[in-house]
């Protein structure tokens, strides 16, 4: 199946369109929310939240970044308490970051607020429609994987 270079455009257009704003919905939450949490506190406490507490290493696998950038954010959010560290019982040398109470409590009030500001944005919008661009969006996201092969009809 073959997209149209007029529909390709308009996508990556669309979705550029879409990232600022997301930039921009997630500095006005930063702010709003949780004042001193920095903009990459939400990545970061999203997958201990969903995996429980882990290294430095691991986090930074889970978000895709450097495991020194995530080693100085991680530092930062726990000097705010949004994480807690502890030694790792496997290899003392080693620590596991968890998420804190202040941790939790940031990452459920940036839920509601987020799911206002989305309540606002689809009011016009049926429940099937919204359905429909969720689905959508989950499948665009999975097919734009990093490091997965491509798919053999994507290939050819």
């Amino acid at each position: 199946m073959h997209v149209a270079q007029d529909t390709a455009d308009r996508l990556t257009a669309g979705l550029g369109q879409l990232i600022r704003a997301g930039r921009q919905l997630s500095h006005r939450a930063a702010h709003e929310l949780y004042g001193d949490l920095p903009g990459f506190g939400w990545a970061l406490l999203v997958p201990l939240e969903r995996d429980g507490e882990q290294r430095c290493s691991a986090l930074a696998a889970a978000v895709g970044v450097d495991g020194s950038v995530v080693s100085r954010q991680v530092a930062v959010l726990e000097r705010s308490g949004f994480v807690v560290r502890r030694p790792d019982p496997l290899d003392g040398r080693a620590s596991l970051i968890g998420l804190s109470e202040a941790g939790a409590a940031a990452l459920e009030r940036t839920r509601e607020v987020r799911g206002e500001w989305a309540a606002a944005a689809l009011s016009d919008w049926t429940d099937e429609e919204a359905a429909t661009l969720c689905r959508l969006l989950e499948r665009l996201t999975a097919d734009l994987g990093v490091g997965r092969a491509p798919r053999p009809e994507a290939a050819a």
